[in-house]
């Protein structure tokens, strides 16, 4: 069990500061990154970290406009996620690391592994935002003109602090089926002093939020997910209510069923009985499958 604060840091890339948290481990031991998904934060994976060897070195990073990262954008081309996470792989100067990326982070991780593949040695998906192919190409948004018009954009922005913060969530599904420490984490580490000096603002904006799931519909990788020579492996949380167009699913998986066919080797690990907050759920399963990916 690992014990112990990790070392905040900070790494100042071409177009964003990412903010990230840095577990140590012993040489030669395994590596492993973590990033998380969209409106999430580093240390949501903290209960997480507990579940994996202590001398293994973990790194948990903060996207940009999420946690302690940069707000400065633009936000409206996952690209600019791949690309900062490609950047950040190069200065910690990683090789045969073990990622693990939930959501949007799985298929940044993707990005990066297409850009860098020698620095991983099997990747872990985690219910990533991957798509039908026929999602992609149309807008899925035709009535929202900008960010602000969607309705993540609208989330409660300003708070006293984390505990009131927790008191909103906790009782109310997919949060309350989380492991409690673990919305503790969130909401604990999810909030940021407001430039005004009084109370409490969320560490990812809505307005990013809401850029971010607007535009999932221009992230199409498919294509090129062939060329991931790393082994894969997918979990897979239960199948998404199909909702109207411009609506989303947040608990319902929104990966692909056959996503594990266009990779050259991947395992899909179907996880029905759990919400798309796979990790919030159960950190220690996941940790069991990233160890697992450690051979």
């Amino acid at each position: 069990m690992r014990r112990g604060e990790p070392t905040q840091r900070r790494f100042h890339g071409s177009n964003a500061t990412l903010a990230y948290a840095d577990w140590p481990g012993e040489p030669g031991a395994p590596t492993v990154l973590l990033v998380h998904a969209t409106g999430f934060h580093a240390r949501v994976w903290d209960r997480l970290v507990l579940e994996l060897p202590e001398t293994w070195r973990v790194v948990a990073v903060d996207l940009r406009g999420h946690g302690r990262s940069s707000k400065e954008g633009p936000f409206d081309r996952w690209e600019y996620y791949g690309q900062d996470l490609v950047e950040f792989i190069d200065h910690l100067g990683l090789e045969n690391a073990i990622p693990a990326g939930h959501s949007m982070g799985g298929w940044a991780v993707c990005y990066a592994a297409l850009e860098r593949p020698r620095a991983f040695r099997h990747l872990v998906l985690i219910d990533p935002t991957m798509n039908s192919p026929e999602f992609y190409g149309q807008d899925r948004f035709p009535d929202m003109k900008t960010p602000a018009d969607h309705p993540s954009s609208r989330r409660r922005n300003d708070w006293p602090d984390w505990h009131a913060f927790h008191g909103r969530l906790h009782d109310r599904e997919p949060y309350s089926l989380w492991q409690p420490e673990v919305l503790e984490d969130y909401c604990r580490h999810g909030l940021l002093p407001a430039p005004s000096g009084d109370g409490y603002v969320l560490a990812c904006p809505p307005i990013v939020e809401a850029s971010v799931y607007m535009n999932s519909w221009r992230a199409y990788l498919h294509p090129r997910l062939k060329d991931i020579a790393a082994p894969v492996t997918i979990l897979r949380a239960r199948r998404r209510q199909l909702p109207k167009l411009g609506q989303t699913d947040y608990a319902g998986s929104p990966t692909w069923e056959k996503l594990w066919e266009l990779f050259r080797q991947a395992e899909d690990v179907s996880l029905p009985d759990y919400t798309h907050f796979i990790p919030m759920q159960n950190p220690g399963l996941v940790a069991g499958y990233i160890e697992r990916a450690a051979g």
